[in-house]
């Protein structure tokens, strides 16, 4: 290939990738920002972030939002994402099994993904309990920190966990730290029992219950998860992970039936 061809390529695929990443940036602050906010926050040039953020707004993939050069997610990603959900037909297939939990259990049900190197909640339906998780659909959040974690990068090595994973995420809300050789060695044996299941750090009052979703090739693309009062979650225990379980299975049956959602794949960007 040309030298000034493959420069331009190269040069093309850093700006999509940025481009993305102001996507990414945005998302995970969940408000509008200037170009000059999100430039610090990605430690990018602003010259190139205020190129880049000019012509996602050109084309609708931002929003200018409340003045002051503030821009958000714009509209046209909402009809990718209409686009994505009527030719998949995944979104309506999780809803609708997480529904079936929550009617079976009482408790919150959740689909959840890796989301580069964090953990989210891609969708939720609450149960019928007075109070409220604290996860929200699309926070992202540490992977050390959650019982999907476990599943999610338990066919990993220790060594591959450890590049993948940033080091002070293994700091815990409470500020104790988890070994992550101790970390390995649940993920591997959750992998092997099919399911893992701890009293939440995050929310003193509940436990998680978490089991993959397999692929035929073996690889868990995501989970279902359940979190209920402490109490409860002992007395069902079983139960509790036999529905999970059963509902896990139909949906790698709706991947193996041509779902396109793909698995996140533990990349980790420089």
């Amino acid at each position: 290939m040309d030298k000034r061809v493959e420069e331009t390529a190269n040069r093309r695929a850093r700006g999509l990738e940025r481009a993305f990443d102001i996507l990414d940036c945005l998302r995970e602050a969940g408000r509008p920002l200037r170009a000059n906010e999100i430039a610090v926050a990605m430690g990018a040039p602003r010259s190139t972030i205020y190129e880049l953020v000019g012509l996602l707004l050109k084309i609708g993939i931002l929003e200018s939002v409340g003045g002051e050069g503030r821009v958000f997610l714009g509209g046209r990603l909402f009809l990718y994402g209409q686009a994505y959900g009527d030719q998949s037909g995944l979104p309506d297939r999780v809803a609708a099994l997480l529904e079936g939990i929550v009617a079976e259990t009482q408790e919150t049900a959740q689909f959840c993904l890796l989301d580069g190197d964090k953990y989210t909640v891609a969708m939720m339906r609450e149960g019928s309990r007075p109070f409220r998780i604290s996860s929200s659909v699309g926070e992202r959040t540490p992977i050390p920190w959650t019982a999907s974690g476990r599943l999610l990068l338990g066919r990993m090595s220790e060594a591959e966990i450890r590049a993948f994973v940033p080091p002070e995420d293994f700091r815990l809300p409470s500020g104790e730290w988890l070994d992550p050789s101790l970390f390995t060695i649940e993920a591997r044996e959750a992998v092997a029992r099919g399911y893992f299941t701890f009293d939440s750090i995050v929310d003193s009052y509940t436990h998680c219950f978490a089991v993959p979703v397999t692929l035929r090739d073996g690889t868990i693309a995501a989970t279902l998860c359940l979190v209920a009062p402490k109490n409860d979650a002992l007395r069902n225990h079983a139960d509790y992970i036999m529905r999970l379980q059963k509902a896990a299975g139909l949906l790698g049956a709706v991947y193996a039936e041509g779902a396109k959602l793909q698995p996140t794949t533990p990349i980790r960007r420089a």
